[in-house]
């Protein structure tokens, strides 16, 4: 993978965003910030000490925190660069203004956006100007009604093994080869090196690459996340139906920093005979933290006989051109693509395998990989109705066909009648691509649709679309968006442990605490945090989400695990962790029940992206800082019963 702007991603690397030394990052000529990475950290930590209000060290009450207008001027003084990133903010009231519009913060999921809301708003107008003229009635009254809304595209399932998919490919649109083309430019990968394969979702890719890698001879999986990820647990049921060995790296209490001692004893020392060790399942930054981890353990562990796994699902957008990756290769990646940010997170999933690896994976035991899908343009509401009128009058003149097709499919429900229906759609793709290309210059006559597609972009087949929201993170650049992500994060950090319970005896017992990395210059956008009451007693997560949800501000929740406690934190250890059952057995500890055990860290996280700005987080600091009133989730409880609402138990 090479980067088509290497200066670019050296000045990145040279900033701080490459996390390993060894890869000769130089000076560029014209440095946007201080002249050496060194000088840069300690300038950035400087600023960060007096990020919140330089004359206050705490606050213990939520209505003595600064106003959003005193904050922001203060945070660009501090960080006068910030207003240097304007652009993503002038992007974000253009072309998703429905997040001004509805007031949301949206800080509950990562991943790379395809297109933008007013794409997606133009294509309902679109759509409903096409109904217009098709037919005699009047308009619809709004053209933002959800059942006129079109998706961008269809996904059909295909009944097809991933060696094979691999191997010969398959029948593909004209708007799935485009948009895999403009994925794989914008993820920096080469189409000579890596063949793309197109997944339900990113637990589909996972277990696709679980069902097909030889772990019959490969006994080994060994994954790296301080955290419990659904799409990572399905590759684990499914190797260990082939007998696969799972290991899994651990991770130091308090820091949460990778123990790389034991790390290195699992992937392999030095001085063995290399041989074939598995799979290796790595991901550079978690998504739940923020923590980063070098590239060179994808190195390491290539040169110890495993095969790598790099798992991009929680990469910012440009990360992938940074230099560390033009280096290490992996042999697969998984990364996953939604459709509009903060509007509709549904999309598909990303399994890139590397062409010198693809000879290692194997036949599935199944039948046929369930998950490995196809793009096709979707149809609008009138294209259905005429697909609906053809069929009807296909079948009033052979009536017999109606039987055989009855008889054929078999029951209305289930998987059969599905992957047939998504047959169907593949047989018709090359008649639908004719049409909507007939239709769309009907259209465009009509002044109906806004066919301007720019060449860096991906044309949708004849729909006309372009991929914005790939084309606005091309657009900002790597460096931008990493300094604006720094900035925020670390601000967010910094004003979660400004805020302290008042009368706690010491006067210093924090409401917040942060696990993983805490105020750092290379630190991801994403954090892991819980909340505690006056008495230090944790309020549940779940609370926390739901709370939030109400004042319109989107958080998630996870649960960290891996977690290593040296001796001097063993009385800590039973404080910290919970355990919770597992449905099958994994290895773990059992109870005198014999249930399985899973220990670990119940958390609230919070994901910020390149459209994120500061009004966002300082909205979510606030939030927080009303849970110094010793009385707040009670009074919220009794708010929300009076009004009928459901609440969570407490």
């Amino acid at each position: 993978m090479y980067s088509p702007c290497t200066r670019e991603a050296t000045q990145a690397c040279f900033h701080g965003f490459c996390s390993t030394p060894l890869l000769g990052c130089h000076e560029p000529q014209t440095p946007t910030y201080t002249t050496t990475a060194a000088a840069s950290r300690l300038d950035f930590e400087v600023s960060m000490a007096s990020s919140i209000s330089p004359d206050s060290d705490h606050f213990t009450n939520h209505e003595s925190i600064p106003s959003l207008d005193e904050s922001l001027s203060n945070f660009k003084k501090i960080f006068p660069l910030y207003s240097g990133t304007d652009q993503a903010d002038k992007i974000r009231e253009e072309e998703y203004y429905h997040l001004v519009l509805s007031n949301h913060v949206c800080l509950d999921y990562t991943g790379h956006g395809l297109f933008s809301y007013y794409q997606q708003q133009r294509q309902t107008q679109a759509a409903a100007t096409a109904i217009a003229s098709t037919s005699y009635s009047s308009p619809p009254t709004s053209v933002h009604s959800t059942s006129l809304e079109p998706p961008f595209f269809d996904i059909s399932y295909k009944s097809v093994k991933l060696n094979s998919q691999v191997q010969y490919g398959g029948q593909e649109s004209e708007l799935e080869r485009k948009i895999k083309k403009r994925i794989t430019d914008f993820m920096n990968i080469s189409e000579d090196d890596y063949t793309l394969v197109l997944t339900a979702n990113q637990s589909s890719a996972f277990k696709i690459l679980a069902e097909s890698y030889p772990f019959q001879s490969n006994r080994n999986l060994l994954t790296v996340y301080d955290h419990e990820n659904e799409a990572v647990e399905v590759m684990v049921e499914s190797s260990k139906k082939k007998g696969a060995r799972v290991m899994s790296a651990q991770f130091s209490w308090p820091s949460l920093k990778l123990h790389s001692q034991k790390l290195l004893k699992k992937v392999g020392s030095k001085g063995r005979k290399k041989r074939k060790r598995g799979l290796f399942v790595f991901p550079l930054l978690s998504r739940m933290t923020g923590a980063r981890y070098s590239y060179l353990w994808m190195s390491m562990a290539q040169e110890n006989g495993w095969h790598v796994l790099l798992d991009a699902c929680a990469l910012g957008p440009k990360e992938m051109e940074t230099l560390g990756l033009s280096l290490f290769k992996p042999d697969f990646l998984i990364c996953s693509f939604y459709k509009v940010f903060g509007e509709n997170p549904s999309g598909f999933g990303c399994l890139f395998v590397k062409k010198t690896s693809a000879s290692v994976l194997q036949d599935s035991t199944t039948m046929a990989s369930i998950g490995i899908v196809s793009l096709f343009p979707a149809m609008r509401p009138s294209q259905l109705s005429e697909e609906e009128e053809e069929e009807e009058e296909e079948e009033e003149e052979t009536p017999e066909a109606h039987d055989e097709e009855e008889v054929f499919q078999g029951p209305a429900s289930g998987p059969t009648s599905s992957q047939l229906m998504n047959d169907k759609y593949l047989e018709m793709q090359e008649t639908e691509v004719s049409r909507n290309k007939q239709k769309a210059s009907e259209i465009e006559e009509k002044g109906a649709l806004e066919p301007k597609v720019s060449e860096s972009s991906t044309s949708g087949g004849s729909s006309g679309l372009e991929c914005k929201g790939l084309d606005h993170a091309d657009t900002l650049g790597l460096i931008l968006i990493s300094s604006r992500a720094r900035y925020l994060t670390n601000w967010l950090v910094n004003a979660f442990l400004s805020l302290k319970h008042p009368h706690s005896g010491s006067g210093s017992l924090p409401l917040v605490r942060i696990y993983g990395p805490r105020i750092k210059f290379d630190r991801g956008p994403a954090l892991a945090f819980n909340v505690f009451d006056w008495k230090g007693e944790k309020i549940d997560p779940a609370i926390v989400q739901k709370l939030a949800d109400r004042q319109n501000i989107s958080l998630s929740n996870g649960f960290l695990q891996n977690i290593w406690f040296s001796d001097n934190y063993v009385e800590e250890r039973g404080r910290i962790l919970e355990v919770i059952r597992t449905s099958e057995g994994d290895g773990r500890a059992v109870n005198e029940k014999g249930d399985k055990l899973h220990s670990g860290i119940s958390v609230v996280t919070a994901s910020l992206g390149f459209l994120t700005n500061f009004e966002d987080i300082y909205r979510l600091w606030s939030f927080i800082s009303r849970f110094l009133d010793a009385d707040f989730v009670e009074k919220e409880r009794w708010r929300y019963t009076a009004l009928n609402q459901k609440m969570i138990e407490v």
